[in-house]
């Protein structure tokens, strides 16, 4: 499957994850096409890529990418490396570390990896929390 698109990605999505992490992927998508400067899917084989971008003084700038296999990758050494206003960043990264109970500092966290979304969201609230920063994230980015 070389190209990826919204429904080939939800349906791959549905195959290989449980219902709850499904519907997460459906919420984050429906998020990501209502909000997103550029939305971008993936071209491989194994699985769909969705890569969400916003506007900011500095070009596109990618926020996150999910994976049909049920994983979310959070760009922010990727933000760190770029010249991202720092307040943004770090209100983004507080509210990360708030919603997911982890540390998203430079040496927690030193590189961008892909983490199973069912080991980050266990309630209805944190993908709420989560849809809200990356809305506030992309609101800032784009002053």
């Amino acid at each position: 499957m070389p190209n990826w698109n919204k429904d080939t990605f939800i349906e791959d999505m549905r195959k290989n994850c449980s219902r709850e992490i499904a519907k997460i992927g459906v919420s984050i998508i429906d998020f990501a096409e209502k909000n997103g400067d550029e939305l971008s899917w993936g071209r491989g084989n194994d699985h769909g890529t969705l890569t969400y971008r916003c506007g900011s003084d500095i070009g596109s700038v990618p926020l996150f990418h999910m994976t049909s296999n049920g994983q979310l990758n959070l760009q922010i050494n990727f933000m760190r490396s770029k010249e991202i206003p720092p307040m943004v960043l770090r209100d983004m990264v507080i509210k990360l570390e708030s919603n997911f109970l982890r540390d998203y500092n430079e040496i927690d966290y030193p590189s961008d990896i892909f983490e199973p979304m069912d080991e980050m969201f266990h309630t209805q609230s944190q993908v709420d929390k989560f849809i809200k920063t990356m809305e506030g994230c992309t609101y800032r980015l784009k002053q």
